[in-house]
């Protein structure tokens, strides 16, 4: 029995001649085109259509199985029309995008990876993995390792995993390793995060101390300003602002200081040994014990002052980028 021709939608304003070709699938249709259409979208069909055949009398046929004809139909039709419906793209996304990538019609090809992005479940994760590591679809192929990083669960249990684990368990080692990797680059960057966090509450301690012991704030100040709430505006860090000054009260009265007993006074020690670090006009600053702390550094070459000069850098850097993420009515 011939072939079934069957009658295509050009959907173009062209005046379009007799067609030149026939496409043959592998359910025995047989789909009109034009070479000329052909060849303008893809360079694969250019070389095919170039290549010579033996009868020129006899009609042009190009073979394409193992695809469903209507997934060929749409194939061809997009040529025309460079559209491609949501039925189509629900029912033969794969077949399309398969198409789209052995023929080198990229216009489709991003239309399929986006449709088939949009289109992404538990069930068919690992298929589409695979097609994308295949048709050489990165943004398909990251977007399937996420869905199987989120939800390694679900898919676990798919028909799909378990053929992979027992047909490929190379690729299964593959995905097993990156979704490994992206924990522990989760991980690092929760840490970092932290770290960062820590780094900006104490550039906000060192400006607050430095505040406080120049301009006074609410309950503590320097020595020759005398603080007055009424005339005062509000702090705008109030909450680590309140916080240092009542550690500034307690430190000048505590009586375990001397002896190193106490940890609150450790930790305001800790603060106004981190501001000298940090201080760059010593002979001006207002900090109680910014000179002699720096002076006794000078003096005393110990162990641990690499740590704290890494740290006052860390401190800085936090600062400047803390700033510049800042709108720039709030910068200024």
């Amino acid at each position: 029995m011939g072939a079934q021709t069957i009658t295509i939608g050009y959907h173009t304003n062209q005046v379009l001649p007799e067609p030149d070709i026939f496409i043959h699938t592998s359910g025995g249709t047989r789909i009109p085109a034009h070479s000329t259409i052909l060849a303008s979208v893809s360079p694969v069909w250019e070389n095919i259509i170039d290549q010579p055949y033996k009868h020129r009398s006899s009609e042009r046929v190009i073979q394409i199985h193992g695809v469903p004809c209507n997934a060929v139909t749409a194939f061809v039709t997009f040529h025309y029309s460079s559209m491609c419906g949501e039925k189509e793209m629900e029912e033969y996304g794969m077949h399309l995008l398969t198409l789209a990538h052995v023929y080198m019609v990229p216009q489709l090809k991003q239309k399929c990876i986006k449709g088939l992005t949009q289109r992404l479940t538990v069930e068919n994760v690992v298929d589409l993995f695979q097609l994308a590591r295949l048709c050489d679809a990165p943004d398909l192929r990251l977007n399937c390792m996420k869905l199987l990083t989120n939800h390694f669960k679900a898919v676990e249990k798919t028909e799909g995993w378990k053929f992979l684990n027992q047909n490929d368990p190379c690729l299964e080692l593959q995905i097993l390793r990156f979704m490994d990797e992206h924990q522990t680059r989760k991980e690092k960057s929760r840490r970092q995060r932290k770290e960062q966090g820590l780094y900006v509450e104490l550039g906000e301690a060192m400006e607050c101390l430095e505040h406080i012991c120049t301009e006074g704030c609410t309950d503590v100040g320097p020595c020759h300003v005398e603080i007055r709430k009424e005339k005062m505006k509000p702090c705008t860090k109030f909450s680590t602002c309140q916080g240092l000054q009542l550690l500034i009260r307690h430190f000048a009265t505590c009586k375990r200081r001397i002896n190193g007993r106490c940890l609150r006074c450790k930790r305001m020690w800790q603060l106004f040994k981190l501001h000298s670090y940090i201080c760059q006009q010593t002979d001006s600053c207002k900090v109680p014990l910014c000179r002699e702390i720096q002076f006794k550094m000078q003096q005393e070459k110990r162990e641990d002052e690499p740590r704290w000069k890494v740290l006052a850098k860390k401190v800085a850097s936090a600062k400047v980028i803390s700033s510049l993420t800042l709108p720039k009515r709030k910068r200024d």
